[in-house]
């Protein structure tokens, strides 16, 4: 399996580690069972943290995962994948991320930042859409510290409450750093 920490045979990777983020393809199904997996136990967090067990992710099969039509990026360390981002581009300007897991045990080490970075590298000046569970405060604590502002909220099922927000970057500002692959992003 591919890393972005660095190799360091036993040492254990710490906050200092860069993570650096690869295009995952879900057609390898070792790599779509290990989104699964991932998807799973990040939004099982989320769920309790916005007291809700509704989110769909939660029961997406593999099928479904893989034919949800997503491009990926991934982060991983010695362990296994870390952290995935899926996303469409709407119209050409306009990314919409369906997605950004991170596992339990890679909690507060830049991984969610790493891979919203990456897609700043990749899609400069595109206007970004995101959406959480109105609870979610860690996941709204960073989408507002990276600009995104509240654009709505909506009852998306009976008792599942979710917050969408958005962030234009105009074209010209520049990019938090190069991308990590000069790839294509693809499925």
């Amino acid at each position: 399996m591919p890393r972005s920490s660095s190799d360091h045979g036993d040492l254990p990777a710490d906050v200092n580690t860069p993570v650096l983020p690869v295009v995952l393809d879900l057609a390898d199904v070792s790599i779509a069972r290990s989104v699964l997996a991932l998807q799973r136990e990040s939004y099982a967090v989320e769920a309790a943290l916005i007291g809700s067990d509704g989110i769909p992710q939660l029961t997406e099969t593999l099928e479904e995962l893989r034919a949800a039509g997503l491009d990926w990026l991934g982060t991983f360390d010695e362990t296994g994948l870390t952290g995935a981002v899926a996303w469409t581009l709407l119209d050409g300007r306009t990314l919409d991320i369906h997605r950004l897991v991170v596992t339990p045990r890679a909690f507060r080490r830049g991984v969610a930042s790493a891979l919203l970075d990456e897609l700043d590298a990749r899609f400069p000046g595109h206007t970004m859409l995101v959406s959480t569970g109105r609870g979610n405060g860690p996941a709204l604590e960073l989408y507002r510290r990276r600009g995104f502002t509240v654009a709505r909220e909506r009852e998306a099922i009976p008792g599942l409450w979710i917050t969408e927000l958005s962030r234009e970057r105009p074209a010209g500002e520049p990019r938090r750093r190069p991308p990590a692959s000069s790839r294509r992003p693809g499925r």
